[in-house]
């Protein structure tokens, strides 16, 4: 008997894994980090790498296939309190990726278990902000909200169907324990509300709002009664608290390269940049521009292979240097090839950013022997017998 925990490393998911196996349960965790050792008891989890904003579709096709996996649980999610207009477009398209999309994505994945006569558990990690406005939370509150509403509708489709299952929706508000904001893990301050949500969970409910007698029904019918004087209090309620955070909380990462004859050494060092910032923008050199080296693709050709992959955000124009490509974009991180590390024109850099904030990361770049081949078999035809050593 196994339970899909997906966001299960930290917070609320960390603390709903450690009570299903306390329930007999084997927890197989999907996030982004392992779990810190002996957050779990050994040899009662599994563990994969596992980033919303890219699922991966096999690894999630492949547990919805598993028998023995009668349980998902989603709480992996994020949001901050800001005001809108401190929100970067990123962060827009992340938070409804990772809170919204990529869990309707997934709920489909497993919906012919969901809608089938056997017993199959489900719940999501909502929030109160998707049941009410939620006023300097506007992105979290509407990724929120189609959680919410999603759920709602979907269940009401199952009850018609006559199967006997349920999507839980676990709508809290904040609670201590979690490092949504910014706190650390206190899996002891959790127990409590894990274990009513595992309650709620395995007894098929559709919703479960915690402290929901104690609080949430007035906080609820006040909502109601009036909307706008609710928000209202509800958004100096916030700037009170101190937790308004209007500063920009997206990193910016950048990368150059000419990008001929586009191969996997590309598309990796494409995907390492982009799972270490919010936003990646690439600048591609012209021909000539970068080392002087003539090029096999037409420049506009390759930016246009650059924007369409899924990694990339922005594709610009390379300066010659990338120390001035930062007076135009301000970028917070620099990715670069490995083997560029030490030399004059990274020493240079470095010195360069030492007092803007911007780190340089180097990661190892591996060629394409296909793209090797590819390139002398065109120099051969074309009597171009030079280098083939591009970036």
């Amino acid at each position: 008997m196994k339970a899909l925990v997906i966001g299960g490393s930290n917070g609320i998911g960390l603390a709903i894994a450690n009570h299903l196996i306390g329930r007999g349960y084997h927890a197989v965790i999907l996030d982004r980090a392992e779990p810190q050792s002996g957050a779990l008891p050994e040899g009662q989890f599994t563990y994969h790498p596992f980033d919303l904003m890219f699922p991966d579709e096999e690894l999630i096709c492949g547990c919805a296939e598993d028998p023995d996996i009668n349980l998902l649980m989603i709480t992996a999610g994020f949001g901050r309190v800001a005001d809108f207009e401190y929100i970067h477009p990123a962060e827009i398209r992340n938070m409804m990726t990772v809170n919204a999309t990529a869990t309707l994505q997934i709920l489909r994945v497993f919906y012919d278990r969901i809608l089938g006569k056997e017993r199959f558990f489900c719940g999501v990690m909502g929030s109160i902000a998707g049941l009410m406005s939620s006023p300097c939370m506007a992105v979290y509150a509407a990724s929120k909200a189609a959680v919410c509403r999603f759920i709602e509708s979907v269940n009401i489709e199952l009850e018609l169907h006559g199967s006997p299952n349920r999507i839980l929706n676990v709508s809290p508000a904040s609670f201590k324990g979690s490092r949504f904001y910014g706190g650390q893990n206190r899996p002891e301050l959790l127990a409590g509300l894990a274990g009513d949500i595992t309650e709620h969970l395995l007894s098929a409910d559709p919703l479960f709002i915690p402290q929901y007698d104690e609080t949430y029904r007035a906080v609820l019918e006040r909502y109601h009664q009036d909307p706008h004087e609710y928000g209202l209090h509800s958004a100096q309620y916030k700037k009170d608290s101190g937790r308004l955070d209007n500063h920009r909380r997206v990193i910016i990462g950048f990368l150059s390269g000419t990008f001929d004859l586009f191969h996997v050494g590309h598309l990796n060092l494409l995907r390492r940049a982009r799972k270490q910032c919010d936003y990646l923008i690439v600048g591609v050199h012209d021909s000539g521009a970068w080392k002087g080296k003539e090029t096999f693709i037409p420049f506009e050709e390759r930016k246009q292979m650059i924007a369409s992959c899924r990694y990339v955000d922005k594709v610009v124009d390379a300066c010659v240097e990338d120390s001035d490509a930062w007076d135009l974009w301000h970028y917070d991180r620099l990715f670069v090839g490995s083997d560029y590390k030490g030399t004059e024109r990274f020493n240079r850099y470095e010195e360069y950013f030492r007092d803007k904030g911007v780190e340089i990361i180097y990661f190892p770049y591996t060629q394409s022997t296909s793209s090797t081949y590819i390139r002398k078999t065109i120099q051969m035809k074309t009597g171009d017998i030079s280098s083939d050593k591009q970036k």
